[in-house]
């Protein structure tokens, strides 16, 4: 297995996001291309990263592998190469090693270790409403929120999509229109949402510059990121939160 990346800030900045919500993860590599399936400790929430064969300026996997990696290892060796260098990826033994292209040649090895874990399936999720939103208005709209709460609520319908938040003394509410962004919904919806886990899912806005969202009443919810030259696609899966009685 031997993996050329000509783009390592992309996926240094990718597994950081990933890193914040879980620190151990299986990476699996097949002719198809890269991929990670994780869930939280809080079984609250699960992130999917996905990078196609063709992102990659070489790709030579003569079988399906899969790799334990350690996230906060892994994050900091990317972190030491510049957008302007490749990086290689090649699995030597029981070790991953990284080398980064330039005039100085430089390889780290990290070795793989072992997850006694299932591996994660994606749920078979049908959602009532989708959102098609700017990726920076939308975090901004949530970081306003996490001012004044925990949590937050979604609410949509054909004409409007509303974010709000409550807490003991303040509130938030903002209100897009349909000619503001694109509401896809066959019925209202309505749900709630941590906002500890959605403000880590916004630094995902550095990556695309539109999120999809997707979700029901009282449903989990969906977000979508996809980089603009297809080189990367990285989706969060949030459950929801129910008020209590």
């Amino acid at each position: 297995m031997l993996l050329k990346f000509d783009n390592p800030k992309l996926l240094a900045d990718s597994i950081s996001l990933i890193s914040e919500l879980v620190l151990e993860v299986k990476a699996k590599i097949s002719k198809i291309g890269f991929e990670i399936t994780a869930i939280d400790p809080a079984n609250a929430a699960m992130v999917l990263m996905k990078i196609p064969a063709s992102a990659f300026s070489q790709f030579e996997v003569e079988k399906d592998e899969e790799l334990g990696l350690n996230l906060e290892d892994l994050k900091q060796v990317l972190k030491r190469a510049v957008s302007s260098q490749a990086i290689v990826i090649e699995k030597k033994d029981n070790l991953l090693n990284l080398r980064i292209q330039d005039a100085v040649k430089r390889s780290f090895n990290l070795s793989l270790i072992h997850i006694d874990a299932e591996d994660k399936n994606i749920p078979d999720l049908s959602f009532n409403t989708q959102i098609d939103v700017s990726s920076s208005t939308f975090s901004e709209i949530i970081n306003d929120a996490a001012i004044v709460s925990d949590s937050c609520s979604f609410v949509a319908n054909e004409t409007s999509f509303v974010i709000e938040a409550k807490g003991t003394l303040n509130s938030t509410r903002t209100e897009f229109s349909s000619d503001e962004v694109k509401i896809a919904t066959n019925q209202e919806s309505k749900a709630k949402y941590s906002l500890d886990y959605l403000v880590k899912f916004m630094k995902a806005t550095r990556l695309s510059d539109k999120i999809v969202l997707r979700f029901s009443t009282n449903y989990p919810a969906r977000f979508d990121f996809k980089n603009q030259n297809n080189l990367l696609e990285l989706s969060f899966i949030l459950a929801p939160r129910f008020e209590e009685e």
